[in-house]
Order: structure tokens, then C-alpha cells, then sequence
């Protein structure tokens, strides 16, 4: 429905905002929720339905590619996290399945689901077509990779403190990363340490955010150039892109988890 490429572009990058409904100041991508909440549900009806299914004589194939990845997944927990815990291991699973159904949205045709709520709207609703908004992939929402890494900063001030108390943890803000045998030394660098604490803490959410939304929004944006070529262009470069594009999506799945793992390993370790 777009008369130039800058407007395919720019309704493509569009996200289905709220405040286009309400007119508020405050706005929910509803795109980004809703799918990333369905993609929840997804993982969660998939596992659950093997759990119960599950067969130690005859497991079918969807039975032993869901063994894989949680095997994959106890394996860098034990060999990252050497605390004990019963949340680390459910945690990084969920990370690493729900982070990659979401990026996985990226390999669909980037007009087949704008095309179908466009087609719904107009159907249904009356409205103009260029008038419907949908982005399908959640993780190349930077307000979803930063709500999930500001997840993650909870649960790191969280096992902090389970680990060494809330005192303790207390301690660990104004004492490191310098230290001082002398008492008025600790206390001329313990703000010195709280700001450095203060970065080292804000840095995780916002690395892990930046990181997974950079390498998604660049993808995405990528097949939407190359949806502007001639059809026969698009095979030339789709292709190849796609079968690439496989091994990011993966990758920044993979990467989001460890980094999960590794963050809250630091955070009860002391220092």
C-alpha cells in the first residue's frame, strides 16, 4: 500500500502503538506484547505436552530435539553457576527457547503478517489499510529487549542479597572493587565504590538489551531492503540471508542466556 520505498520503510518500522487508538500520552506496542505473550504460550504448550507424552521406550523426534536443548541448557548452567539453585536452570530455558521463537519471527515474509492485519482491518473493521500497523518481531523492540535485561538486573540485586544478606550486599556496594585496611580510607573510597557498583549494575541490562536488539533490528531491516528488489533479486538474496540469519537468531539466543547465567554466577560469588 506504500507509494515509495521510503513509505514501505517507514510502515514497516511502524509499530501497532496504542496511543494511535487512544491518542494518550503513555503507549503499549501491542504487536510487541501480544506476540511475545503467544510465543510464550507456545513454548510453555510444547514442553509441557512432551513432559506429559514423554516416552523412555519409543520418544519421537519432538520428544528428543526438546532433550537436546534442555541438556544444552543444564550443561553451561553447571559449568557456569556453581551455586545451587532451582531457578537458574527453568530461567535460562525459558530465555533461550523464548528468545529464539522470537527472533525466529524474522524469517516469515516481511509482508505476510502486516498483509493479514491489514486485510483484517479493513475487512472487519473499515479501517485503511495503511492505517494498520504490525511488527512480528518482538526482540527488534528495544522496550521488549529492555524490559527482559531489566528482568535479569532484579534477579541479579535479588540472588545478591539471598547470597550474602542484605547487609552484606550492603558491604559489597561501598567496599569494592578498592579496598582499604584503614577505616577512613574505606570511607573516602565507598562512594567511589557505590558509583562504580551503580555503572557495573546498569551496564549488565542495558549491554544485554542493546546487544540482542541491535543484531535483530539490523536483520529485520535487511529483509525489508531486500523485499524492495525485483523478485528475482529477492531470491538471489533472500535466500542466502535467511540461511545466514539462522545462525544469528540462534546466536543471540544463546548469547542473552549465557550472559543471564554468568551475571547471576558473579552475583553470588563474593568479592
Amino acid at each position: 500500500m506504500a507509494s515509495n520505498a521510503t513509505d514501505y520503510i517507514k510502515h514497516h518500522l511502524t509499530f501497532w502503538n496504542s496511543a494511535h487508538e487512544t491518542g494518550g500520552f503513555w503507549s503499549l506496542h501491542i504487536d510487541t506484547f501480544s506476540i511475545s505473550l503467544l510465543l510464550g504460550f507456545i513454548f510453555l504448550a510444547v514442553f509441557a505436552g512432551v513432559a506429559r507424552g514423554a516416552s523412555l521406550d519409543k520418544p519421537g523426534r519432538l520428544q528428543l530435539f526438546v532433550e537436546i536443548v534442555i541438556d544444552m541448557v543444564n550443561t553451561q548452567v553447571k559449568e557456569v553457576f556453581h551455586a545451587k539453585s532451582k531457578v537458574v536452570g527453568p530461567l535460562a530455558l525459558t530465555i533461550f527457547c523464548w528468545v529464539f521463537l522470537m527472533n525466529f519471527m524474522d524469517l516469515f515474509p516481511v509482508d505476510l503478517f502486516p498483509m493479514i492485519a491489514q486485510w483484517i482491518g479493513f475487512t472487519f473493521f473499515g479501517m485503511e489499510p495503511h492505517h494498520v500497523f504490525l511488527r512480528v518481531v518482538p526482540s527488534a523492540d528495544v522496550n521488549a529487549t529492555f524490559a527482559m535485561s531489566l528482568s535479569v538486573m532484579i534477579l541479579i540485586i535479588a540472588f545478591s542479597i539471598k547470597a550474602k544478606g542484605a547487609g552484606g550486599y550492603a558491604k559489597e556496594l561501598l567496599t569494592a572493587p578498592f579496598h582499604a585496611s584503614h577505616p577512613i580510607g574505606a570511607i573516602i573510597l565507598a562512594p567511589v565504590n557505590f558509583v562504580f557498583q551503580m555503572v557495573e549494575l546498569v551496564a549488565k541490562p542495558i549491554s544485554l538489551s542493546l546487544r540482542l536488539f541491535g543484531n535483530m533490528y539490523s536483520g529485520e531491516l535487511i529483509f525489508i531492503l531486500i523485499a524492495l528488489l525485483p523478485i528475482g533479486a529477492q531470491w538471489v538474496l533472500g535466500a542466502p540471508w535467511a540461511i545466514f540469519h539462522i545462525l544469528i537468531i540462534t546466536l543471540q539466543a544463546f548469547v542473552f542466556m549465557m550472559l543471564t547465567i554468568v551475571y547471576l554466577s558473579l552475583a553470588v560469588e563474593a568479592h
